[in-house]
This record gives C-alpha cells, sequence and structure tokens, in this order.
C-alpha cells in the first residue's frame, strides 16, 4: 500500500475533526448566550433575603443541571426553577442524533413536580423542554424531525424525588 491510498482517510479524517469542533463550538456558544438571556432576565429580579439561605453540600448536588442516558433514554435532570442545560448535553445527544440521521424522530418530553403552583410548573417544563430542543437543533439536528410532547405532571412519590421529576426525556420513534 503506498502513500497516496491513505490520503483520503487523513482528509475525511480531519474533516470529521473539523465538523466536530464546529458543532462543539456552536453548542457552546449557542448554551452561553441563552444562558446569558436568563442571567439578564434573573439579575433583573430581586431576590428575597429568605431565598439566600446557605445549602448543604448533598442538597445542591440534588439541585443541579445533569443528563444520563437510562436504557436509550436520554434525561435532562433540572435545578429548581431552572432551565439550564448541563454541559455535556452534546455528548448525551449522539445516539439521538444517528438516530434522527437514519429516519427516526426525536421526541422531547417535560415532566415536572408535583409540588408548587401547577401551571407555573407547566410553563418552567415547557420552557426546559425548548431548551433541550434548542440543544438539538445546535448540533444539527432539524427542527422537522423533533416533536415536544405535552408535558406529563407526575408525582415526587413515582420518580423518587422531586429533582428526578424536574427533567426533560428524550427518545427515538
Amino acid at each position: 500500500m503506498n502513500q497516496d491510498d491513505d490520503t483520503p482517510h487523513f482528509i475525511l479524517a480531519l474533516v470529521g475533526a473539523v465538523v466536530m469542533g464546529i458543532i462543539a463550538l456552536v453548542i457552546g456558544v449557542s448554551m452561553h448566550s441563552m444562558n446569558a438571556k436568563r442571567a439578564k432576565v434573573a439579575d433583573a429580579m430581586p431576590v428575597p433575603a429568605a431565598a439566600i439561605a446557605p445549602v448543604s453540600a448533598a442538597a445542591a448536588a440534588a439541585d443541579m443541571a445533569r443528563v444520563a442516558v437510562e436504557g436509550g433514554v436520554v434525561k435532562f435532570y433540572f435545578a429548581s426553577g431552572k432551565t439550564d442545560v448541563a454541559p455535556n448535553a452534546a455528548q448525551a445527544l449522539v445516539d439521538v442524533v444517528k438516530g434522527v440521521a437514519s429516519g427516526k424522530k426525536a421526541v422531547v418530553s417535560g415532566f415536572a413536580d408535583a409540588s408548587g403552583d401547577a401551571v407555573k410548573n407547566a410553563e418552567l417544563s415547557k420552557l426546559r423542554a425548548f431548551a433541550v430542543r434548542d440543544s438539538l437543533k445546535a448540533i444539527g439536528v432539524d427542527e422537522a424531525k423533533i416533536e415536544l410532547r405535552k408535558p406529563a405532571a407526575i408525582t415526587a412519590n413515582a420518580v423518587g424525588s422531586s429533582s428526578d421529576a424536574r427533567r426533560v426525556d428524550v427518545t427515538l420513534e
């Protein structure tokens, strides 16, 4: 095998690496932009003194944005009252992107815990689903291949904790 036979493979690998870098950059910029807009809104809102109480490390860890893949379902967990998507969203969505490329659609379904105002929870759940949809779009999934489903309210007893109920699931159909 001569060196000329390896050139197409090298070029394909190089192009692939550049494309992945661009995708990562686009995701990072879009997530930063969304977070900056949300921060401006949050900064404009007054914070009651009671809301600045210290939080234990365990409670803070349970109330952080995170993402997990369980049984083919990508589960985005959100901090209480927040719509910030976990930073490792793109890596968790790799199989969803592949599934959509093979002709499937991504189904985005939001959930809310049963505590608090049901109307506010439904709106927050919708905003979280939009944030996950925007993450999918940022990594190249066509919006026509993304279906948003109405959020389902579930009780904390059904999933183990309120933090488990504050999530958005992404599945393939």
